[in-house]
């Protein structure tokens, strides 16, 4: 199986071509704070997917789990970077929106794992 060929795959890879052409904008205070942790955020659930797509199917939802709560961390990381004006809102409602689909794939993911 080719990793790149799984839609999550995909998707938390276009995430991370997205928030690296956003990564200029960042105002220099936050680019190597919460901008950097996010960035490495979208890394690690890149990882974990990868690894989940190729691990036996019994070890597969402690994997999965972990990159789930990475993903909630994004998020909260997200918020907090629209909150106190890192990021606009044209900026936000794009990674929300892709990130959001992201968690709709990973859940989808965990459920079928949890049922076999």
């Amino acid at each position: 199986m080719d990793e790149f060929d799984i839609p999550i795959f995909k998707k938390t890879y276009d995430l991370y071509k997205v928030s690296y052409t956003y990564h200029a904008a960042i105002p220099k205070q936050d680019r190597y704070a919460i901008w950097q942790r996010s960035e490495n955020l979208v890394l690690d659930i890149l990882e974990g997917i990868l690894l989940a797509s190729q691990t036996y199917k019994g070890e597969k939802l402690p994997i999965l789990e972990k990159t789930s709560l990475k993903l909630n961390l994004l998020r909260v990381f997200l918020r907090l970077m629209k909150e106190v004006k890192t990021i606009d809102n044209k900026k936000y409602t794009a990674l929300q929106a892709s990130i959001d689909e992201i968690g709709r794939m990973l859940g989808g993911w965990i459920k079928s794992t949890r049922e076999r």
